[in-house]
């Protein structure tokens, strides 16, 4: 008989125990109209951009997959993601 979906196959997942997270990449430092932004891999073929300059702390985005990614291709989802700013609020807007 085959294998079932969900079938132990020898390890077991521990209540209370995260998975490891994934290595994170290189960083760069990207200034992009103004507003700068830290991009790091992300582990799992996308990127995390972090917004350094924006008005909320830890706010930002992450993209994938972007292996093979230009700069130009970073900033354009970078402008992208600033087009959607709320400027009232520093969040993406409805």
């Amino acid at each position: 008989m085959g294998e079932k979906f969900g079938e132990d196959r020898g390890s077991e997942a521990m209540p209370g125990v995260a998975p490891p997270e994934p290595t994170y990449g290189p960083v760069l430092t990207m200034d992009v109209d103004g507003e700068s932004f830290e991009l790091r891999q992300n582990g799992r073929g996308g990127t995390n951009y972090d917004w350094l300059s924006g008005t909320n702390d830890g706010y930002g985005f992450g993209a994938s997959p972007t292996e093979g990614s230009s700069l130009d291709d970073h900033r354009q989802r970078i402008r992208d993601f600033l087009n959607g700013i709320d400027p009232a609020t520093g969040f993406i807007g409805d």
